[in-house]
């Protein structure tokens, strides 16, 4: 089995083999960029894992794994104009370093390049077999994100309802990811529904971890501005839970905030002193484990040797106590 860092050197081979045309530069030059920001390029790893489970060959799943790569930073380039972020992994975002014309115009053949890759992938009934899963996943993705933005707008947001947005926006693409490389590894049905529920569960939880350091994260290691959610009055896991157990007093107060466009160091620090009070991190930290605890029940069915799932598991594992 190959190690993660095997792994990633692998498609960091694949994609200087596959680059991007030099002309014309405007269009090309931040599609490098995104991809060169030190992302840990989860997703594609997780679709070579999943291969490996059922196959000793993971070359011919590089082109599925590429592919879910230049997705997801698609996704994030747009994202990050929506979100009007400064920063992505600690650096200057597209649209800052350029425009935003050109972060949606290279966003846009990102995608298309990822559809090229998807079409490399191998025989025509695998293509279409992924294609089908792609083209689920990023519709879901996309009604994530908008979800996400209708809740901006409202005041009612539960809980429930929010869990079901991080699912979409975060969480079915890593389970896409694994169900491809299920597929492209000769897994059957079941195999890869299980590793898709594995996926999806293990992401909400990733979600879960990531709206707790984007408050308590260490700026220097999180590569994103600490408290960016709370400046841009996001209804976050954290906020909603807050609003589930805190007082009276502390609810009125949080909506207030939440309802400000102060954006000052005083207003992310209120806030994160109401969470602690109501021992908010405590608690969203126990929904994280609910989630984590449940997604490695399916990966525990899946019919492989169990040795086989180590370097799955352990990657797993520590995305759910990662600090960045």
């Amino acid at each position: 089995m190959h190690s993660l860092a095997s792994l990633l050197s692998k498609l960091t081979t694949y994609s200087s083999q596959n680059p991007f045309p030099a002309t014309p530069a405007e269009l090309y030059e931040p599609c490098d960029y995104i991809l060169t920001l030190g992302g840990k390029r989860l997703r594609p790893a997780l679709l070579l894992m999943a291969c490996e489970l059922f196959s000793d060959e993971v070359e011919p799943a590089l082109p599925a794994a590429w592919a879910v790569e230049l997705f997801h930073n698609f996704s994030l380039m747009h994202d990050d104009i929506m979100d009007a972020a400064p920063l992505r992994r600690g650096k200057p975002t597209v649209h800052t370093r350029w425009n935003t014309t050109t972060g949606i115009l290279s966003g846009d053949v990102m995608l298309i390049y990822a559809y090229k890759s998807l079409a490399a992938a191998g025989a025509p009934d695998l293509v279409a077999r992924l294609v089908e899963i792609f083209n689920r996943v990023a519709i879901e993705v996309c009604e994530g994100q908008q979800y996400d933005m209708n809740f901006e707008s409202r005041e009612d947001v539960a809980l429930e309802e929010y869990i079901r947005m991080i699912e979409l926006k975060t969480a079915v693409l890593l389970g896409g990811a694994l169900e491809m490389g299920a597929w492209c590894g000769g897994a059957g049905a079941a195999d890869a529904a299980a590793l898709y529920q594995f996926g999806r569960l293990a992401g909400i939880a990733f979600q879960i971890q990531d709206d707790l350091l984007d408050t308590y994260g260490d700026p220097e290691k999180f590569g994103k501005q600490v408290g960016g959610d709370i400046l841009q009055n996001k209804k976050t896991f954290l906020v909603l839970k807050a609003l589930e157990v805190a007082s009276a007093a502390d609810q009125h107060e949080l909506r207030n905030w939440m309802n400000t466009d102060a954006e000052s160091a005083g207003k992310v620090a209120a806030v994160r002193a109401l969470f602690d009070r109501n021992d908010v991190p405590a608690l969203v930290a126990a929904e994280k484990a609910r989630f984590q605890s449940e997604a490695f029940r399916y990966l525990d069915q899946v019919q492989v040797a169990p040795e086989r799932k180590t370097v799955l598991r352990k990657m797993v594992e520590a995305l759910f106590v990662r600090e960045f």
